[in-house]
């Protein structure tokens, strides 16, 4: 088939999908459901296509699809309203987006940050779908050449980067920060020889920490803590303005929209890793690439650190689908979830699907944007309604945030240990943070940490111990280099010394 062909066959697809009211009605219906499931800390979009996957067993395919793909957008950018406006993400993809996006309300423009995530999110899901179109195979291919050696460097990479671009004063800080979640990644019995480290006797801890409660800890009970012993107010942040944002905004910020947008669809193809470290990583570059100027409004409401994070860990979600639908690998944990619901409806991604299932992959394309639109609509409908919620006073308002805290730790399999881990973490971050160390490299440390832990293991396990094969595997030298380089850069030393030698090769290429 032509591109052509397949350009009109995605509209004739994208005709039968709308001229249905049912599907429209089900789409913008789970859309909203999924913002709401990622704007509640403890909800992710993992937890709510589980919980879709049971009820869409008696549905058709293609309702099925409508309904988990609607879900599932709408969850990733659902967890930027929390980060905004309460510096409490409500996914870890969002962590990243909090970072800017809390000091830009806290300046009376809550409503400007709703609006260019939301529009970024819907720019970035887009260019996430023609990427799962057109490069399927290619990025696919490159995905493949993954090994342990490489998924442990990845996530070493993800967690070094995030030190390294929160940290208020102090690099070693973050990086300290995040070696800690990564420790606390270890608790629990390993995957790989059932041994149990860290537990202390007590069973609850045999599987681990859970993510969600040390999340909402470590975001959630600081801020709490803060507000209510009046150490921090809301600001302005329930002030109502234009939502929309302008197009001059969009063109500003166009070249830091496509990059991340790649960079989100790069990492979402490495089966595995998920949308938050997409926006940390994108974050990072953007920062680096940014002028000396615009380097200093990073942390403080920048809105080329809101646009790329958002834009990143929504273009993720088409990333994802790409070793999914090709090669049956999902390539995030709700992407998992997505691939138990096409199990359950009969249909098996690989290789083989375009054979099995023809034009299948057009049809999730199709699905895919009429999901970004339903989200974009959604999102511009709730943005002031949230806003007036936040009118409430503070003294008032936080406490109840304080029960849906405890309720989303709770309800993670209904265990009241949750608690247990979730306050006393809290109370650590608590400190942790008063002391500027950065609190998101030690969530992202817990994230990455058990495949770092895994993949080390396994890769010195099948090398019986040596770190050679390390060096004679391309993808892993390269970031095996990139890491090196990072951490150098850190040095004042050797940053006045690149500094030094970048202006030297740039002057002396205006002379020439």
């Amino acid at each position: 088939m032509t591109m052509i062909d397949q350009f009109l066959h995605f509209f004739s697809i994208l005709f039968d999908l709308v001229s249905q009211p049912s599907n429209l009605l089900i789409l913008f219906a789970s859309s909203f459901i999924g913002i709401l499931f990622g704007a509640m800390p403890g909800l992710t979009a993992t937890l709510g296509i589980a919980l879709l996957t049971t009820l869409t067993y008696s549905l058709n395919t293609d309702t099925a699809l409508i309904s988990l793909l609607g879900m599932y957008v709408g969850a990733v950018y659902g967890g930027s309203y929390p980060a905004i406006l309460l510096n409490i993400p409500g996914t870890p993809a969002a962590a990243s987006t909090a970072l800017d996006g809390y000091p830009m309300a806290k300046r009376g423009k809550g409503a400007k940050a709703l609006g260019l995530t939301t529009t970024a999110s819907l720019i970035g899901t887009l260019i996430g779908l023609v990427f799962l179109v057109v490069l399927s195979p290619a990025i696919a291919a490159v995905a493949l050449q993954f090994t342990s050696w490489e998924f442990f460097l990845l996530a070493l990479f993800g967690i070094i980067i995030s030190g390294s671009i929160t940290s208020q004063d102090l690099v070693i800080k973050g990086w300290i920060a995040g070696f800690l979640g990564l420790f606390l990644s270890t608790i629990g019995r390993d995957s790989l020889q059932y041994f149990p480290r860290y537990t202390f006797e007590q069973s609850q801890l045999d599987s681990g920490l859970e993510i969600v409660p040390v999340l909402i800890g470590v975001f959630g009970i600081p801020q709490v803590i803060r507000v209510l012993s009046d150490r921090e107010t809301l600001g302005e942040l329930t002030k109502l303005s234009r939502v929309l944002p302008e197009l001059a905004v969009i063109k500003r910020n166009i070249k830091h929209i496509f990059r991340s947008a790649c960079v989100g669809v790069g990492i979402g193809s490495v089966p595995g890793i998920g949308e938050d470290i997409a926006g940390w990583v994108s974050y990072s570059v953007a920062k680096k690439t940014s002028n000396p100027e615009e380097q200093k409004k990073f942390g403080h409401g920048a809105e080329a650190a809101i646009v790329s994070s958002e834009t990143a860990n929504n273009a993720c979600v088409g990333g994802a689908l790409i070793p999914l639908l090709t090669l049956g690998i999902p390539g995030s944990p709700p992407a998992a979830m997505l691939l138990g619901a096409l199990l359950l409806h009969g249909i098996t991604p690989g290789p083989t699907i375009e054979i099995d299932h023809p034009n299948f992959l057009l049809e999730v394309t199709a699905i895919l944007f009429l999901a970004s639109l339903a989200m974009w609509a959604n999102g511009m409908l709730l943005a002031k309604q949230v806003l007036k919620l936040l009118q409430v006073p503070p003294p008032l308002f936080i406490p109840v945030v304080g029960v849906l805290c405890v309720m989303g730790a709770y309800s993670l399999g209904i265990n009241i240990f949750n608690l247990y881990i979730m306050l006393p973490v809290g109370i650590c971050a608590y400190f942790l943070s008063e002391m500027k160390f950065p609190l998101a490299p030690l969530v992202i440390g817990l994230v990455l940490g058990s495949m770092a832990d895994e993949s080390l293991r396994r890769a010195l396990m099948l090398s019986d111990g040596s770190f050679w094969p390390l060096f004679d595997r391309p993808v892993a030298v390269i970031l095996l280099m990139i890491i090196v380089c990072f951490c150098a850069i850190q040095i004042p030393l050797v940053r006045r010394g690149v500094t030094a030698f970048v202006s030297r090769f740039f002057r002396r290429t205006n002379r020439e």
